[in-house]
């Protein structure tokens, strides 16, 4: 701010009355604050008495536009002798995961249908630690907390792509029971996944049309309750003489002996040709209990995060069963127990004896399996922990999450449909 002729008072007053003997122009804020304390200098404005301080001050407002209390402010600096105008300063957080660190977090999610936090945390910590990958350094180092905020930057989501009741029945097949694993595996629960129905309309000789139901294929569910070692397979009907076939497949594919085979009501599982196949291999047969529905909760838990997370829920015609049950077989099946980390559930019990589960612990069903004690003895003839190892090391969990999603678009290319991303 510059003016000129006005170095007194009497030009001031004349100023203040209309008669304005002065230039002046506008400047940035330093440079009004530098001419505030100019024009309070050049006024003696320390010496002046209460009226007189009164004019300069007008004088001042009229200038530069400031309020009352601004005004206030800067000549109570002034007095001070700390009138001078001071740069902001803002107080900012470093940025610790750069872009490059948040595309290895997307890129893990979409690879792996975006699992929940402490899954994801685990994985990138197995990635840098486990296969020696140096990028996912840092980013392993994220809190679980921290991986939900990132998901909603901008980088994140320019990048990321991420029913019937059963019917009660009475059949004397199988024991009414809750497995009992007491920390052995082998205790498998099962369940059936049905892959949509596709409505076509049928004409009749007198004109009117019909609407019918074609099935689609069906997906066969099992999983271990203290490893979550989980094996699925598909079949084209869930008929007798689909099943038996089916689930010797299944069991086969464990790599630890089964005990016991736990499923609901459904008649697809409780007749004699299952309990016949399961008594010639002394696999113990038992079904859900009434009024207890979380007596196969496991696997019905993973028939929504696993095969409708993966699959989806549009209609396959039945045809495709070889195909996928290939794909579960080849691909699939191994990426579930060697690379998807699962949480594992810690009860703890406060004084009034209530139960609370707390899930911290997040292990792929491969290394829950190895942890178990002593847990050769549970393995199967012929099977060893080196061999699995070598499967395990084989791939990275998102090298092999990405030869598993590639190959699960080949699968739906094949099918006609494209993957849906849930």
């Amino acid at each position: 701010m510059i003016d000129t002729n006005l170095n007194n008072f009497n030009a001031l007053g004349k100023f203040l009355t209309g008669i304005p003997p002065v230039k002046f122009s506008g400047g940035s804020k330093k440079q009004k604050y530098e001419w505030v304390k100019e024009v309070l200098v050049r006024f003696n404005f320390r010496k002046l008495r209460k009226g007189k301080r009164g004019e300069v001050r007008e004088y001042i407002q009229k200038i530069t536009g400031y309020s009352n209390a601004q005004l206030s402010r800067l000549i109570a600096k002034y007095l001070k002798g700390k009138l001078y105008f001071v740069e902001y300063q803002r107080n900012s957080f470093p940025t610790r995961y750069s872009p490059a660190d948040i595309t290895l977090l997307c890129k893990t999610d979409n690879i792996h249908q975006r699992l929940n936090g402490y899954a994801t945390r685990q994985i990138l910590i197995r990635e840098c630690q486990k296969y020696g990958k140096a990028e996912y350094e840092k980013i392993s180092q994220i809190s679980v907390a921290h991986i939900y905020r990132l998901r909603t930057t901008r980088i994140y989501l320019s990048k990321s792509l991420t029913f019937k009741n059963t019917q009660a029945v009475q059949r004397n097949i199988g024991e009414r029971a809750k497995p009992q694993p007491n920390g052995k595996p082998g205790y498998i629960r099962i369940d059936t996944v049905h892959q949509g129905d596709l409505a076509s309309e049928l004409g009749s000789g007198d004109g009117v049309k019909e609407q019918k139901y074609v099935k689609g294929v069906y997906h066969i569910n099992s999983v271990d309750e203290v490893t979550q070692w989980e094996i699925i397979a598909s079949v084209e009907q869930i008929s007798e003489s689909y099943l038996e076939p089916i689930l010797k497949l299944i069991l086969e594919q464990y790599p630890f002996l089964i005990v016991e085979f736990h499923a609901d009501n459904g008649s697809e599982y409780i007749n004699h040709t299952v309990a016949k196949l399961l008594n010639k291999l002394l696999i113990k047969l038992t079904k859900s209990r009434a009024r207890q529905t979380n007596d196969n909760a496991l696997v019905e838990s993973k028939n929504g995060s696993i095969i409708r997370k993966h699959m989806g829920y549009f209609y396959i015609h039945q045809k495709y069963a070889p195909e996928i049950n290939d794909f579960y077989l080849k691909v699939f099946n191994p990426y579930l127990n060697f690379h998807r980390p699962c949480g594992f559930a810690t009860t703890t019990t406060d004084s009034r004896g209530k139960q609370k589960k707390i899930y911290k612990t997040y292990l792929t069903p491969y290394e829950a399996l190895k942890n178990i004690p002593d847990a050769k003895k549970y393995l199967k003839p012929g099977i060893t922990f080196n061999q699995l190892d070598k499967i395990s090391m084989q791939h990275s969990d998102n090298e092999y999450a990405s030869i598993m999603d590639e190959e699960k678009t080949k699968l739906f290319d094949k099918i006609g449909l494209k993957p849906i991303d849930f």
